[in-house]
């Protein structure tokens, strides 16, 4: 992928590089959400999933978050699950529930029941809405594209939603390795496919969000998990940086650098000086604000973003973000002013 200028030398993508820059780069995780009065004047005329798979809607609330906020990159909209529907599963967004399978995987003898995408051409509406954000984005603006995790999707396949315990998800691991191994690989090839396709699109960046892999012991991680996830990194282009992100478990940390990644996403329930230490000095971190600081008033967010930045101590590398997505009723007014005040407090 060829980078121009304005791209390469960009506040996020060099901090991506663990480069010095002039602040400290923000972007928000759930950046375009229920959160922006211009998101849910959208979000009114269509259901969430006819916006994901609309390429000028999704580019629409892509660019408008970035602009409303001022932040240092565009994530794509789109969300982890649709690529599930061409690989078998039946997958809705029911209202007040979140996403739903309703063919999930109850046992072992069912994994074949997950195909394999030889093709993403099913996915071009993703694509479709990359290149027409990418057109629009300012110069110097990278552009996140994104997946689940091998280990997060597998969850979802198996759960048929979300779980408080993964037990149906762990059974199996537990039972078959080799039933697990294989529904890991399949996801695993197909997740390097809709990548490549998202870079080739006009991603400059890729974020990688293993959501759910907290729920796993160091143990257990290093082994179902990490070798999937690291045969992804290792298939995606050198130059295209990739941000690891897992949450729940600071344990886990220094087999989340081994899996790979060039920035390592952490959340708010780990010291971001410590966690950092963890990762090693060679990777960049990102995080990690905990989403509920933004129902506080403006002096607390304030003091509480300096507290990241210092833990960062302006070594190169840092990307400031929360620990998780910003909550859907947060007021938009803090939002704003966390992106402010973090270019301030974050100068050289």
């Amino acid at each position: 992928m060829k980078l121009t200028p304005e791209l390469r030398n960009s506040r996020f993508l060099r901090a991506c590089r663990c480069e010095p820059v002039d602040t400290t780069p923000i972007w928000i995780m759930r950046q375009a959400g229920r959160y922006l009065p211009e998101y849910m004047e959208v979000r009114r005329r269509v259901k969430f999933i006819e916006l994901c798979k609309t390429p000028e809607l999704a580019a629409e609330v892509t660019l408008t978050a970035q602009r409303v906020l001022g932040v240092d990159a565009a994530i794509l909209f789109a969300d982890l699950l649709p690529i599930l529907e061409p690989m078998g599963l039946d997958l809705e967004y029911a209202a007040g529930e979140g996403p739903i399978i309703h063919n999930p995987v109850l046992s072992a003898s069912e994994v074949d029941r997950v195909r394999e995408l030889e093709s993403v051409e099913s996915l071009s509406y993703v694509f479709d809405a990359v290149r027409l954000i990418r057109k629009e984005l300012p110069k110097d603006i990278p552009l996140i594209g994104f997946a689940g995790a091998p280990f997060t999707l597998a969850s979802y396949i198996i759960e048929g939603g979300s779980s408080k315990n993964y037990i149906r998800t762990k059974t199996l691991m537990y039972t078959d390795p080799g039933a697990w191994r294989t529904l890991m690989q399949r996801l695993s090839a197909s997740l390097v496919r809709y990548l490549l396709a998202q870079i080739d699109a006009g991603c400059q960046v890729i974020q990688i969000f293993d959501s759910w892999a907290g729920c796993l012991s160091p143990a257990d991680y290093r082994e179902f998990v990490l070798p999937h996830l690291r045969a992804i990194i290792g298939a995606l282009p050198g130059e295209v940086p990739v941000i690891n992100f897992l949450t729940g478990n600071p344990a886990l940390l220094p087999l989340c650098r081994d899996a790979g990644g060039d920035v390592i996403g952490l959340d708010w329930r780990v010291d971001l000086k410590n966690g950092w230490a963890a990762v090693g000095y060679d990777r960049g971190v990102q995080g990690n604000l905990d989403p509920i600081s933004l129902y506080a008033d403006l002096e607390t967010i304030r003091r509480r973003a300096q507290q990241v930045l210092t833990a960062a101590e302006n070594r190169p590398g840092h990307i400031f973000n929360l620990g998780h997505g910003v909550t859907p009723d947060v007021p938009h007014e803090n939002v704003k002013a966390l992106v402010n005040i973090v270019h301030e407090l974050g100068a050289r």
